[in-house]
């Protein structure tokens, strides 16, 4: 019976593959198998990129091209490989125009404020829209993301030499508080 079953699926999914044309599909939809179609990712381990801050976006991008950001296994320098250059501009653009996601639900704030408010974030992680293009929006991203984002920091996963100085403090903070200001950032509605 599997081997009639498999010889069924051969001949029906044959010609649809047969026609299958990756140029005819918007070079976002690449990035939309971890990021979601509308910049709205469905797991932890992949950042939420709607309303992100295009020229932010663009950035990252380039930068697992070129090798500069590898902090992921590899997963997006394989990726990005699969996006001709002059795309980049309009998957960037694709994911910024998009809505923000909705902040996530968290009883854990108020630490996590006072963290913000202390280290200084707030003065380049702002809300608002006319803030440093390249400087991301850390609000309603997943929680699971921004603390691996900031260990990541920390432990030298991510270069901490293209940080501004400020980042030296988040680098001395403990995972506890580290969790606590991405709880509170998650919290946070987005522009």
């Amino acid at each position: 019976m599997a081997v009639r079953l498999a010889g069924v699926l051969t001949i029906v999914a044959g010609p649809v593959f047969a026609d299958y044309d990756p140029s005819q599909y918007p070079a976002y939809e690449t990035c939309a198998l971890c990021h979601g179609l509308f910049g709205v990712s469905h797991t932890g381990k992949f950042p939420n990129l709607g309303g992100q801050k295009q020229a932010y976006i663009e950035a990252q991008i380039r930068a697992f091209r070129d090798g500069h950001r590898t902090n992921d296994g590899g997963q997006m320098v394989t990726i990005v490989t699969e996006l001709h250059p002059e795309d980049i501009p309009f998957v960037a653009e694709w994911f910024a125009s998009q809505d923000a996601p909705e902040p996530y639900a968290s009883d854990e704030t108020a630490s996590g404020e006072a963290q913000f408010s202390e280290l200084g974030c707030v003065t380049c992680h702002t809300n608002s829209s006319d803030g440093d293009p390249l400087v991301p929006y850390l609000t309603a991203q997943k929680p699971d993301y921004l603390a691996k984002q900031m260990i990541d920091f920390r432990d030298g996963a991510r270069d901490p030499r293209t940080l501004p100085g400020m980042h030296k403090d988040l680098l001395a903070i403990s995972d506890n508080e580290i969790t606590a200001l991405a709880n509170y950032l998650a919290a946070e509605a987005r522009p």
